[in-house]
């Protein structure tokens, strides 16, 4: 066996802003998803589920550090507010 870090394991941040692999939850403490990107305006959540998800949440939206972040709505609005989904292919 090797000590190589484990890739899958959340990045600690230092100054307790968001990071990578942080569980985000919504009203009730109900589980939204997992933080997969942190940007400076967003963060990039993939929810959890048979067929995942991604959500861009503004950062402002979001309460917490670390790896314990919530927002103040349920995981059906925030699938209302923050889905984006792919455009079409222009030849469909």
């Amino acid at each position: 066996m090797t000590d190589a870090p484990n890739e899958h394991a959340p990045e600690a941040r230092a100054d307790g802003s968001p990071r990578v692999g942080a569980t985000l939850a919504g009203a009730g403490g109900r589980r939204i998803g997992r933080v997969d990107a942190v940007f400076a305006d967003y963060l990039l959540v993939r929810t959890a589920g048979l067929l995942p998800v991604d959500l861009y949440v503004p950062r402002v939206e979001v309460a917490g550090e670390g790896d314990r972040l919530a927002v103040e709505i349920g995981p059906d609005e925030a699938y209302a507010r923050w889905h984006r989904p792919l455009k079409r292919a222009p030849h469909d």
